[in-house]
């Protein structure tokens, strides 16, 4: 699905979800269940979860992997105590280790990739090439390479039948749905210029272990070492990035230039990444974005995605328009029901499309708003600009390629003498 449901599809999709027919290619002999295993039991393997069980009754976790063993036992409880009847993994299928994807894959029929992003690309392609349907969190990839992959594993999905959903789930809330179609209708005419903002406190962050080696603790601390997550641009404003190119109607820019660094949060845990970017993307229609991201803790905070047109200016997070044609979004707000959560409306529309066998496919704008923000992040990186060209034909990757990680390899980044991990710095650093 290249394009968001409107929101007379919404209403009526999400009602019938219940009552619509499961294929007999699409469930687990021959029942009316289907078997779902998470890779990654942190927040958002957890809440893929929860959600992927509240689209339909006859959906089983069945399958959990994590690195920590704690944490997929922490969140197994969790799950049983909201949904006692669909939560059905026994010991045996708590998995842990850079292996325990594929244990995962073999005993679902739709699979939750939620772990580092480095990882995304390898394990959605492992359990398309196993015949599974999956959803997969955002950023989709961390790098050129990775990105490569992710498309050739939504080609081979429509080959096969298969469904891929993407996290992006802006596309799956009203108010930004209407938002965008007003936009696309020439509500503030022709759009000149797009500020993206997402500042934030940093995300989870897990002290060491005991017994972990150094790889096995970055990967569970993993939104802190930009080899495993990919750093702010892609991390934090993949969503924003996406809004972009959706009011853009599916434009990529041409090129983007960026700036960012660590001025703060010098203790180990806070790993190897940037806490603050800048990036500046050009598009050949003239627009420009302007895009900030920030993971300070104690400092403003904000996300938002704000248009500026020939006729007017419009907040797609806020749902207002200003101009000529002045709009305010009255519809519930997020999270005020079960049909006004996206995260939970597009499991409704995954699970509706495998019972009814109409796949659906979110290829075109995740790799286009993932690669946005890879292209940034590198153009941070460096202090170089980088073009849509470079980043779309590229074959860089942040070393190691994902199937070679092992618990007791080296470290791609080692802490310094001060115990500190270093970063990448502009102007002498050179990845493309």
């Amino acid at each position: 699905m290249s394009d968001s449901p409107t929101r007379r599809d919404f209403f009526k999709s999400a009602a019938a979800a219940s009552a619509l027919p499961i294929a007999a290619s699409a469930h687990a002999a021959g029942t009316d269940t289907i078997r779902i295993g998470v890779i990654g039991c942190g927040g958002r393997g957890y809440e893929a979860s929860m959600q992927a069980m509240g689209a339909h009754k006859g959906v089983r976790l069945v399958a959990m992997a994590d690195m920590l063993w704690e944490r997929i036992h922490e969140k197994r409880d969790l799950l049983r105590r909201k949904f006692p009847e669909q939560t059905a993994v026994d010991d045996d299928h708590c998995f842990t280790g850079f292996d325990a994807y594929k244990n995962v894959i073999e005993s679902a029929d739709v699979v939750l990739v939620a772990n580092a992003a480095k990882f995304h690309p390898f394990h959605m392609t492992a359990a398309i090439d196993a015949g599974k349907h999956v959803f997969v969190e955002k950023p989709h990839a961390i790098d050129p390479a990775g990105i490569k992959m992710v498309r050739a594993a939504c080609e081979k999905a429509k080959a096969r039948n298969l469904s891929v959903l993407s996290g992006l789930q802006s596309r799956y809330w009203i108010a930004y749905q209407e938002a965008i179609q007003r936009i696309h209708d020439g509500a503030i005419g022709d759009i000149v210029a797009i500020q993206e903002t997402w500042l934030r406190p940093p995300y989870c962050l897990y002290e060491r272990k005991p017994g972990l080696t150094e790889v096995e603790w970055q990967a569970s601390n993993q939104y802190h070492f930009h080899w495993l997550c990919g750093d702010g641009v892609p991390q934090t404003l993949v969503h924003n990035l996406d809004r972009t190119s959706w009011a853009l109607k599916g434009q990529a820019p041409v090129r983007c230039y960026g700036m960012g660094g660590r001025s703060t949060l010098h203790s180990a845990i806070y790993g190897s990444v940037f806490h603050h970017n800048a990036v500046v993307y050009e598009f050949e229609s003239g627009v420009r974005l302007y895009a900030y991201c920030r993971t300070i803790p104690n400092c403003y905070e904000e996300n938002s995605s704000f248009l500026i047109g020939t006729k007017g200016r419009a907040s797609v997070t806020k749902g207002f328009i200003e101009g000529e044609k002045p709009w305010r979004y009255s519809g519930p707000k997020m999270y005020s029901s079960f049909l006004a959560n996206p995260y939970q409306v597009e499991h409704i529309e995954l699970f509706k499309a495998i019972r009814s066998g109409k796949p659906l496919n979110s290829g075109d704008y995740m790799t286009r708003a993932t690669l946005m923000g890879i292209m940034g992040q590198l153009s941070s990186y460096t202090g170089k600009a980088v073009t849509w060209e470079q980043a779309t034909t590229s074959d860089f990757h942040f070393a190691p390629k994902p199937g070679d990680v092992r618990a007791d390899m080296e470290p791609p980044v080692k802490p310094g003498p001060d115990g500190i991990y270093p970063v990448f710095t502009p102007g002498e650093t050179v990845l493309l």
